[in-house]
């Protein structure tokens, strides 16, 4: 595996090995376009019963609270921001 990775990406550890995923705000978009068509669905097979309407007017609100994340989402990846570490981008290893 490359030494190279870039800031945009997640890396998580496991044991020895590292997983490895690239894009995270594409990642982060696609599984947000998932849930919402989840909640839309769900909910849609909610109002076939009077008795489980309530809870499907509910996702059909978390589906449409969710659509206003995707235009958050889109902007988070167009002006990301990263911590400057004080001491530079390695720290410092003198003792003053």
């Amino acid at each position: 595996m490359s030494d190279h990775v870039e800031s945009a990406d997640w890396v998580l550890r496991i044991g020895h090995e590292e997983l490895v995923i690239r894009q995270r705000y594409e990642v982060l978009s696609i599984v947000n376009d998932f849930l919402i068509a989840l909640w839309f669905i769900v909910g849609s097979l909610l109002f076939f019963s009077e008795s489980t309407v309530t809870l499907g007017t509910w996702l059909f609100l978390v589906g449409s609270c969710e659509l206003a994340v995707r235009p958050v989402i889109r902007l988070a990846r167009h002006v990301h921001l990263r911590k400057l570490r004080a001491a530079g981008p390695r720290g410092s290893d003198q003792d003053f």
